[in-house]
């Protein structure tokens, strides 16, 4: 499958819409994102069963200030509509590929309770 570009109008329905979405804010000025390009799409096509989108941050101004992206290139992952992973920089691809088998084996339910404890312990504190 190659990437996606989603918009302010699709993003929210593909991220809570798959199981899981990687995403790649850019800007075709900037010299990382177009060096981190090929290696997003190789992995789009190594993983048919995950979603790759792509947010082009000048076209989609206000879905990078909503998602406070202040650098890119910048890595999203979600799992099954949660944020998991949201990192600036260009990623190898090897590290891409850890990323990749990191959110596929993530027990998604236990991090959220480990989450929600958290809070929990931080709103006593």
């Amino acid at each position: 499958m190659s990437t996606l570009a989603l918009t302010a109008e699709t993003f929210e329905s593909t991220v809570t819409g798959n199981d899981i979405v990687l995403v790649d804010f850019w800007a075709s000025w900037c010299g990382p994102c177009r060096q981190f390009a090929p290696v997003f799409e190789q992995a789009s096509q190594d993983h048919p069963d995950i979603v790759f989108g792509k947010v082009d941050t000048e076209a989609e101004q206000s879905l990078a200030a909503a998602a406070q992206i202040t650098s890119i290139p910048t890595l999203m992952a979600f799992k099954d509509g949660t944020l998991v992973f949201a990192q600036p920089g260009a990623l190898p691809p090897q590290a891409l590929e850890q990323l990749v088998s990191a959110v596929r084996d993530l027990d998604i339910e236990a991090a959220r309770r480990e989450a929600e404890a958290d809070a929990a312990r931080a709103q006593d504190a």
